[in-house]
């Protein structure tokens, strides 16, 4: 049986003067582009962003949990257009997002579903 993956993606805008915690490291994430992926499905995702042609890991998020990403400055030259991708680990079928427009300091929010 083939699981269908659909990745649905909004981007939010974060003012430049702003700062946002990382709940991972309790860090202070300044002026970052932010990927924040909800994953709801059961499998663990490795998360990439794709730019012309390259393609960069992000990191994993596990099946029914949430993560949160910085995107690599130099991805970002200005407005940028970029993708993701989510790989499931051990699965089949992996999920590349539309092209979205992308400005340094924004941020991103990916949710995967079953």
């Amino acid at each position: 049986m083939r699981i269908l993956f659909s990745i649905l993606l909004a981007a939010f805008f974060l003012s430049s003067c702003s700062s946002t915690a990382n709940r991972q490291t309790g860090e202070q994430i300044e002026n970052k582009t932010l990927v924040r992926v909800e994953n709801r499905n059961f499998s663990d995702m490795t998360i990439y962003v794709l730019r012309a042609g390259e393609r960069v890991r992000l990191g994993t998020v596990t099946g029914n949990s949430k993560q949160v990403f910085v995107v690599p400055e130099y991805l970002l030259t200005g407005v940028s257009s970029l993708r993701f991708l989510a790989d499931p680990i051990g699965g089949r079928e992996t999920p590349i997002s539309q092209e979205i427009t992308v400005t340094p300091g924004e941020e991103v929010e990916l949710i995967i579903t079953n």
